[in-house]
């Protein structure tokens, strides 16, 4: 059994992209529906069936290509991952080229953190249900990762890095903060919104 534990604590941070979290949610919507017309197909099977062993047989294969769907949404999401990098790094270099950074951002005394709706914990817990540990490979008992992400001045999220030992375990980290449903509230300094930095430490305990 796998158990994710995670611990959070932030930082300024003077880096700002838009976040592309359409791409995700696109892949999420598309096979939760399909799941959900699955559901349907093989509740009608089970529900006519009277055999109790073929019964026993149905919720087996149920579960079976409930799984193998994870898989393929999971490849899915990997590409909306790459798709969403690619465009955060042309994003850098346009910023770079043509929109010098404003100071004034990199203030380090805040008035108001960044926060998610619900608090750390609601985040953390939702990273935790979004987390495929199924997509993760490792040897060792646990694994790693350290996840930094910027919040924007709209509390959108952006520039998801995840840095640790296992590059499955940061793919899937990293997916899974792109994922996230809500938009933060941002940080505030004199009363305006400006970028902030999370880090998100992840421990993953292989059981």
């Amino acid at each position: 059994m796998k158990t994710l534990f995670l611990y959070l604590f932030c930082l300024i941070s003077s880096l700002c992209f838009s976040q592309q979290v359409e791409e995700f949610k696109n892949v999420k919507n598309f096979y939760n529906h399909h799941r959900v017309l699955l559901n349907n197909e093989f509740k009608k099977k089970y529900d006519i069936e009277t055999d109790k062993f073929t019964k026993a047989s149905i919720k087996v294969d149920y579960v079976i290509f409930m799984k193998k769907m994870d898989s393929v949404e999971n490849v899915a999401l990997i590409g909306a991952l790459l798709k969403v990098k690619n465009l955060e790094d042309l994003g850098k270099i346009h910023t770079k080229t043509i929109k010098p950074e404003n100071n004034t951002e990199l203030l380090p005394i805040i008035d108001k953190a960044a926060d998610y709706p619900g608090g750390i914990n609601a985040l953390r817990q939702e990273v935790a249900n979004l987390f495929y540990t199924d997509g993760v490979y490792a040897e060792q008992k646990t694994v790693k990762a350290n996840v930094a992400f910027i919040v924007e001045k709209d509390g959108t999220i952006s520039n998801v890095q995840a840095q640790g030992d296992n590059f499955t375990f940061n793919r899937q980290a990293e997916i899974a903060l792109y994922s996230v449903s809500e938009k933060f509230s941002p940080a505030i300094i004199k009363g305006d919104p400006v970028r902030y930095r999370f880090k998100l430490p992840l421990t993953m305990s292989f059981e």
